[in-house]
């Protein structure tokens, strides 16, 4: 597999899809972007632009997160779906996924 090793706590190496180190770049800036809106709108709550943008950025990180999810599995436990259940079986942050 093509892709980039991020080490784990335990020392060892997982490989992390080009694809999936995207994604996970996408969802790291949205979120970025609409911590930093919100504390704009925290001190500014009737700037439309600034909703505007906010609106932008989390349908971008929804978006960027559906992909990932249904490529990769899901980031949140609470997104956990189908017959069988694998949060248990994926790499944790920590332990080198993404």
């Amino acid at each position: 597999m093509n892709g980039m090793n991020f080490g784990t706590a335990q020392g060892m190496v997982q490989n992390v899809q080009p694809a999936q180190a995207a994604l996970m770049k996408q969802i790291n800036e949205a979120s970025f972007a609409m911590d930093d809106v919100l504390l704009f709108l925290d001190t500014h709550p009737t700037s439309m632009e600034a909703l505007a943008y906010y609106k932008n950025v989390a349908a971008m990180r929804r978006s960027a997160v559906a992909a990932y999810e249904r490529q990769f599995g899901p980031l949140l436990v609470d997104n956990v779906q189908g017959n069988t259940w694998t949060w248990e079986t994926e790499f944790w942050p920590w332990e080198g996924g993404c």
